[in-house]
């Protein structure tokens, strides 16, 4: 990943391309997290109820939709900031045949749950990004 979308940079969101998104779905879940993490899978972006419509979310920018917690407490994007070594970061886009309607604030786990038996269609994006410390 470019180091502008990191913490060594200005920790800002990347820009990313919504395609192929079934004409059936209602609501969209981007999920970006770091499996790599040493105490396990770090979550650094989670987002639900997102517009079906959405198809792109500039750079820097937030897109539309309820924000869940990441595991740095976070409610926003917050980007690659390993602790040594290069790490993988997942982006998982879900589109679903509904829109969750969950409070604002739940953690990764909490989403997932809900999307459970809702899931049309799945993609996945990887970065690498990695620090000498």
């Amino acid at each position: 990943m470019p180091v502008i979308y990191t913490c060594d940079g200005k920790n800002i969101s990347p820009p990313l391309d919504i395609i192929g998104i079934p004409f059936d779905a209602r609501s969209l879940v981007l999920i970006m997290e770091d499996p790599d993490a040493p105490a396990g899978t770090w979550d650094h972006w989670v987002i639900y109820d997102i517009s079906a419509k959405t198809k792109s979310v500039a750079e820097g920018e937030e897109p539309t939709g309820t924000h869940g917690k990441g595991s740095g407490d976070n409610l926003t994007y917050m980007g690659p900031c390993p602790h040594g070594g290069v790490h993988r970061y997942v982006f998982t886009l879900y589109a679903l045949d509904e829109i969750l309607s969950l409070p604002e604030g739940l953690k990764k786990s909490d989403v997932l749950r809900a999307v459970r038996g809702h899931i049309l269609e799945e993609a996945q994006l990887t970065g690498r990004y990695g620090r000498k410390i």
